[in-house]
């Protein structure tokens, strides 16, 4: 199947111009440009503008969603990552929803408040003793910060990251690569640089967060899910990178 680009800008709420502009630079071609000089769009150009919509939403601006889509050559992994992010989204957004209702009838029948039911969805703080008893209160203090100074669309962007960077030590993991291979660490420092957005970690906080990972199933399940081993190989990857590059 076909559809023209007039089609396709209608579908997505987008407009022809913004179409074509995404083909002069590379981001979206069309299958094909048609006698009458009409550009003609497919299903695989059709996923492609899915996700980048989905990127725009997430705050990333053009240049950044080239390269990420460039990164990410399995499209069926990239989409289960969107798809994660907006069942994580939708469920966040129930439990406000429900906490907002709880509030309104319970205020309307003059019935006592409970802070656990005026408050759901709306915590940020649940690893707040994990991050204080490893690294002190000043460390969560920090982080904690600067995670409410970023926007919602900048927050599900930091989390499509993770997403993106689990996959990929899954997939490596799964080819054979070590730790310490080049290609390994070169996920691991942009785990180093998605640490860093909240507070650039030193040596010991670095190589401790990958021994958490590992050991601590709340947080290891969020990279086992892609592959078993896969949260050993991401400590072991971060082992090596804080001991080549990272001082306390």
């Amino acid at each position: 199947m076909e559809w023209s680009i007039q089609e396709v800008a209608r579908r997505a709420g987008t407009t022809s111009r913004t179409l074509r502009h995404y083909a002069d630079i590379g981001l979206l071609a069309p299958r094909r440009i048609g006698a009458n000089g009409y550009r003609y769009y497919g299903p695989d150009e059709l996923v492609r503008l899915q996700r980048i919509l989905l990127l725009r939403e997430l705050g990333l601006g053009l240049p950044a969603i080239a390269e990420v889509l460039a990164g990410q050559q399995d499209t069926t992994a990239a989409l289960r990552a969107h798809l994660e992010l907006l069942e994580l989204e939708r469920d966040r957004l129930a439990r406000r929803i429900a906490s907002v209702r709880t509030t309104l009838r319970k205020t309307e029948l003059g019935e006592e408040l409970m802070a656990e039911d005026v408050l759901d969805g709306f915590d940020n703080r649940k690893y707040e003793k994990e991050v204080t008893e490893r690294w002190g209160a000043d460390a969560w203090r920090a982080s904690s910060r600067r995670w409410q100074q970023l926007g919602e669309d900048e927050r599900r962007a930091h989390l499509l990251d993770h997403e993106t960077i689990a996959r990929d030590y899954a997939r490596a993991l799964k080819d054979g690569a070590a730790p310490g291979d080049e290609t390994v660490q070169a996920i691991t420092r942009r785990m180093y640089a998605w640490q860093s957005l909240l507070a650039p970690p030193s040596k010991s906080h670095f190589t401790g967060l990958g021994e958490m990972f590992a050991a601590d199933p709340r947080f290891g399940d969020n990279y086992d899910k892609y592959g078993v081993g896969t949260a050993a190989f991401v400590r072991d990857a971060m082992r090596v990178y804080a001991e080549r590059h990272l001082t306390d």
